[in-house]
């Protein structure tokens, strides 16, 4: 089993921020960028900023909890068990208002190399507006 990478429940590369506690069960440095999975344990009003993606598909599959996502012409609840793909170029934004616990898919997407730099941005980077907003976009996230 030389080749099998083993991770067990509460390990991964973890980050821990304010709205967010997420695991890295799959790095996108296994994948050849070709896809990641992380496990976010969502603190209380939890919320993800409207934005969208040019070539990542994103897919969410809640484990605990309930999540409102919010498109231009709809909005769903996510409950558990529930399972939404949202391809490139739609634009959304997440809410979990009570907290909860999901796995989020990304293809074609270094999101787990995304949260790993953003963990080590000082209090500077994060204040600047242009900086953050040049960041998010070489990872493929764009904010309106």
């Amino acid at each position: 089993m030389k080749h099998v990478k083993y991770i067990a429940s509460g390990e991964g590369e973890n980050y821990n921020y304010s709205q967010d506690h997420c695991y890295i069960k799959l790095s996108s440095r296994d994948t050849n960028g070709e896809l990641c999975i992380v496990e976010d344990t969502l603190k209380p009003g939890f919320h993800l900023k409207r934005h969208h993606h040019k070539v990542m598909t994103e897919v969410f599959y809640m484990l605990v909890g309930e999540m409102e996502l919010i498109f231009d012409d709809e909005t769903l609840i996510l409950k558990e068990g529930d399972t939404i793909t949202v391809p490139p170029n739609i634009w959304h934004e997440a809410k979990c208002k009570d907290g909860g616990k999901m796995l989020t898919i990304f293809k074609n997407g270094e999101f787990d190399i995304f949260l790993e730099q953003l963990s080590k941005m000082t209090e500077k980077e994060f204040s600047d507006a242009a900086f953050m907003k040049s960041f998010s976009e070489k990872f493929d996230i764009y904010e309106e």
